[in-house]
């Protein structure tokens, strides 16, 4: 049997319920999964990557002994699917919220089809009790000192606050 490998690209800064949904269902579909933490340059992270995988790794702890998943966590800079290829995945996760994700979505599995026909994506729509949220507004909420205890697991909401 063909063991599937799946790779979860995002910036998980921080990581919210809507990602902790997408992993869950990911989890269903795949032996192991790499969870890969984006860097990007542009961007300021709220989190550093050490603070964002650990994050991870307690939220996620759970899931991957109750689906029996195998899950890594790993750091990647550049394109997603050198990435994916470097751990072996064959299919690329992605959450989708709305039909603006889907969208660009839709451009990425195109480019990413032509630069890697041996990838696939999977689109996991969210459950609807978390499709509303986004890691940047709940970063904006935060920094503003606002309540985000419904947007992200419980531990990632007492490190926030610390």
């Amino acid at each position: 049997m063909n063991k599937l490998i799946g790779f979860y690209p995002g910036s998980f800064d921080p990581v919210t319920n809507g990602h902790i949904d997408v992993i869950e269902r990911a989890c269903r579909l795949v032996e192991t999964l790499y969870i890969g933490v984006g860097k990007h340059h542009k961007k300021q992270p709220l989190l550093s990557y050490n603070d964002r995988i650990s994050l991870l790794k307690q939220t996620c702890s759970p899931i991957a002994k109750r689906t029996e998943t195998k899950i890594h966590y790993v750091e990647f800079d550049g394109l997603m699917i050198e990435a994916a290829r470097s751990f072996s995945a064959k299919l690329i996760i992605r959450g989708l919220r709305d039909t603006t994700d889907y969208n660009y979505e839709m451009q990425m599995v195109g480019m990413n089809g032509q630069m890697a026909p041996d990838l696939q994506t999977v689109f996991v729509p969210s459950s609807p009790h978390v499709r509303h949220i986004s890691a940047t507004l709940v970063r904006q909420i935060a920094q503003m000192g606002g309540d985000i205890s419904a947007f992200v697991p419980a531990i990632v909401l007492k490190f926030l606050e610390k």
